[in-house]
């Protein structure tokens, strides 16, 4: 590693960055959260006692203690790699075995993933196992577990290998433009994959039954037909199998479009609650706050994938890691440029966290307000916020300047100011 190289500067610097200021941000909130933890505020006392909030406080710490471990191990790691010369001596042998470029790249980054993957099993673990078993939530067995890793680990390569595939053939047959069409082709293939996703993907995890005849579901079709939302149905999905944490959400593109709702959330909520939590869903809908993301998102896919086409060519940011060049970046090797960008500029990525949390939030409060609207009143908004945070346990109040880099939905009771 060249301690002088402009990429090794700024992935030190990135990663040092991105260590301070989220201890500072996990300090500020742990210290704030020992003072006002336990406070009951005013707007939620007829609904939250001060066990749930003690409750809230412990579960938070214990993710908390957990965190500060895994972070400077994964620091520590990534380091470590980088300064030993791990990539280039992956790529040596990983080339001297295949010959073949999209061999060589499948089990670079196969090999180079490993390191990782083996440090977060024990804390992937005990936080599945230790404490969000301990706090009543985890319902998960080791066999489910692994099954659910195996299957995870399945998903990406049927994934990821058509996109490998596709981009190391243009690095070789359209160097000049490989840009463009990558970004075509991901595009394409994320739209693809919205679409078979709740028919083919999402079953592999959970089971979605049909939404039984009854007031909820004449209510939430009503709902729907009221709003214009044309859905394939109805569904709940047996969460509960899993975990106690409780969600609703729209899923697919076009005709493959439904309406998932948890069953921990038919258990926790009342109807009217219920008909409010899928009218925020509707604000987004109505608002086309997936439509406006994709406008954002699509343009800088191609932008960020321009300036990686010219930086991908420069021998200075693979020698900088060690890898030897000759002077010239070959195709073959011009994925591992891909790969350097990425851990050069990850320490980086809490300042666009920054940026599309605001947007986020943005888009909650339409959604809240939309839902206000429809359903005549927020009331039922309101409670049902309140439910699924105490069921949650999330933390009703947050320092603003940890919300704003870790919360991509408004704290609780800014919500509740809103409506």
């Amino acid at each position: 590693m060249n301690f002088s190289n402009v990429f090794v500067i700024i992935f030190l610097g990135g990663t040092a960055f991105s260590v301070l200021l989220n201890f500072f941000l996990e300090r500020i909130d742990f210290t704030f959260r020992q003072k006002h933890g336990r406070e009951i505020p005013e707007k939620v006392k007829d609904f939250v006692d001060s066990s749930t909030l003690d409750k809230t406080c412990r579960y938070e710490d214990a993710k908390y203690f957990l965190w500060i471990p895994s972070v400077l191990l994964d620091t520590g790691l990534s380091l470590y790699l980088v300064w030993c010369g791990f990539y280039p001596a992956v790529f040596n042998r990983v080339w001297t075995w295949t010959g073949n470029s999209f061999w060589a790249a499948f089990f670079f980054l196969v090999i180079v993933s490993v390191p990782g993957a083996i440090l977060s099993v024990p804390f992937a673990l005990y936080s599945e196992f230790g404490i969000e078993k301990h706090f009543g939530f985890s319902n998960m067995t080791l066999s489910m577990w692994i099954m659910d890793t195996l299957k995870s680990l399945f998903l990406s390569l049927v994934i990821g290998l058509p996109l490998l595939g596709a981009m190391i053939a243009l690095f070789k047959y359209v160097p000049e433009f490989w840009w463009v069409l990558l970004g075509c082709v991901y595009v394409a293939f994320s739209i693809l994959i919205s679409i078979i996703y709740p028919i083919f993907i999402a079953p592999l995890f959970n089971k979605f039954t049909p939404l039984e005849d009854g007031e909820l579901k004449t209510r939430l079709e009503s709902l729907l037909e009221k709003c214009g939302f044309k859905a394939s149905g109805l569904f709940v999905m047996d969460a509960s199998k899993r975990s106690g944490h409780s969600n609703a959400y729209f899923t697919g593109f076009g005709k493959s479009k439904r309406v998932v709702l948890y069953d921990t959330l038919i258990k926790q909520l009342s109807i009217d609650e219920i008909e409010a939590v899928l009218g925020h869903e509707l604000g987004h809908y109505k608002h086309h706050h997936i439509v406006k993301r994709m406008c954002v998102m699509i343009p800088l896919i191609f932008a960020v994938l321009f300036v990686v086409s010219f930086l991908v060519k420069l021998p200075y940011l693979y020698e900088g890691f060690g890898f030897v060049t000759g002077g010239e970046v070959p195709f073959q090797m011009m994925f591992v440029g891909v790969f350097l960008l990425g851990i050069v500029f990850e320490g980086f990525s809490d300042l666009s966290d920054l940026v599309s949390n605001f947007f986020s939030r943005k888009d909650e409060f339409q959604a809240d307000a939309f839902s206000k609207k429809i359903c005549g009143t927020g009331a039922p908004l309101i409670s049902a916020l309140i439910k699924l945070d105490k069921e949650n346990l999330s933390e009703i109040q947050v320092p603003k300047i940890y919300s704003a880099f870790n919360y991509n939905h408004p704290p609780l009771l800014e919500r509740i100011n809103a409506l």
